[in-house]
């Protein structure tokens, strides 16, 4: 047994619940639906408005249509602009979905696990585009929780409400928990809600992140495999 084995069989041996991140350990939600073109669409909305003004320069240049709205949400919280632009990307995201590409092993791990654990989706992605997801892919009956982005932006991740959700509708105990995710804001969510995190890199920029967050690097994976092998010897 391997020390990557070893560690992961120590981790997930006590695991009753487990909150999942879409993007990332799921699935690449925006893989026929690129991220970028979304982000340079959601500021021509912006602009559209008159206010592109209201942009930083760095928001004009994110990939990540999330950053874009989360940084905006941050100067105009609770407007109707936020609204408007938040029902937009949702309805992206829903285009999305259907295109989205399943990460590796990500399917058969989640089928065989929910056998033996109950599962949550803890997203900053629309809850009502993970579900479109999880019906595509035939999996929704593993997953009978789904949290994801409010109008209120100041409750996405790193913010731990959509993992304190999970583990209320669950009667989750924490310690028996794993949150798995592939960002710093995933982690710190985790850790603010007392929850084990296990780390999803498949790019070393992603791992650099991570434990650049202080995830310990043998918390980290580069692969789904190791876990479903893990998963599948349990007891």
């Amino acid at each position: 047994m391997t020390v990557e084995t070893e560690t992961l069989r120590e981790l997930i041996t006590p695991v009753r619940f487990v909150l999942w991140d879409l993007d990332g350990p799921i699935c690449r939600l925006f893989f026929g639906h690129p991220s970028h073109q979304v982000a340079v669409d959601l500021v021509r909305q912006i602009e559209r408005r008159g206010l592109g003004g209201k942009l930083t320069e760095r928001e004009r240049r994110d990939p990540d249509p999330l950053a874009v709205l989360r940084g905006l949400g941050r100067r105009h919280p609770s407007s109707d602009l936020i609204a408007d632009l938040e029902e937009w990307l949702t309805q992206q995201e829903l285009v999305a979905a259907p295109k989205a590409f399943p990460t590796p092993y990500a399917d058969p791990l989640i089928r065989t696990w929910s056998n033996r654990a109950r599962f949550a989706v803890t997203t900053n992605n629309s809850a009502l585009a993970a579900t479109r997801y999880l019906d595509t892919r035939g999996l929704t009956g593993c997953f009978p929780y789904v949290y994801g982005r409010t109008r209120n932006l100041d409750l996405m991740k790193p913010h731990p409400h959509t993992l304190r959700q999970a583990l209320s509708a669950m009667g989750a105990d924490p310690s028996l928990t794993l949150m798995i995710g592939d960002t710093p804001t995933d982690f710190e969510a985790a850790e603010q809600a007392g929850v084990p995190f296990l780390g999803y890199a498949r790019r070393q920029e992603k791992r650099d992140a991570l434990k650049a967050a202080h995830v310990p690097p043998h918390r980290i994976v580069s692969s789904m495999k190791p876990v479903l092998d893990v998963v599948k010897k349990r007891d």
